[in-house]
Parts: structure tokens; sequence; C-alpha cells
């Protein structure tokens, strides 16, 4: 038995809401990177389920493009938190707004 298209919906906005709930509360730049990364990876769920049930591979390319803007975020997001944890020692983000003085 196959999953059903709406399985996979509900799945990716369990995901996604996960995700914006984990932005919205955490304080540590790391848990809010990586629900980014999880709402990232819900989008592109969403995007392969509707791909696989209308038979088209459209979705999937995005997929792949976003994939490699998330491939970029990881690089510039961690090298920021990087210079942010060496500067502050904490990777706090309210201790981000120091920053701006």
């Amino acid at each position: 038995m196959e999953p059903s298209l709406a399985s996979y919906l509900a799945l990716s906005g369990i995901l996604f809401t996960i995700g914006a709930v984990g932005v919205t509360f955490k304080r540590n730049a790391i848990g809010m990177f990586m629900c980014i990364e999880l709402m990232l990876n819900a989008v592109n769920l969403t995007f392969v389920a509707f791909a696989r049930y209308y038979g088209d591979v459209t979705g999937q390319l995005f997929v792949f493009m976003v994939m490699s803007v998330a491939a970029a975020e990881a690089a510039v997001g961690l090298g920021i938190i990087i210079a942010f944890f060496r500067n502050k020692e904490s990777v706090d983000v309210d201790d981000a707004s120091l920053m701006r003085n």
C-alpha cells in the first residue's frame, strides 16, 4: 500500500510547523539554523510529493535548486556563527544585537 498525497503533505506540514516554531522560540543560533534547514526539507518533501503525484519532474528540479541554496546558506550561515562565537564566545541570538554598536 502506497501512502497518499495527503499523508505526504500532512508530514510536510508538520515538519514545517516544527521548524517555524523552533525558529520563533529558539535563542540558540545553531538551533535556529537547524530549524530553517528542517523547513527547507519540508518544502522539498512537498515538491517531490507533487512531482510524483502529477508525474512531472519539474518539482524534482526545484528540489535541486532548493538544495543548492540550502548548501550555500549552510556555508555562509555557519561561517557567520563561527565568527560570532569567536568574538562573543556565545551563540545566543540575544547577544547578536550587541554587534550593532
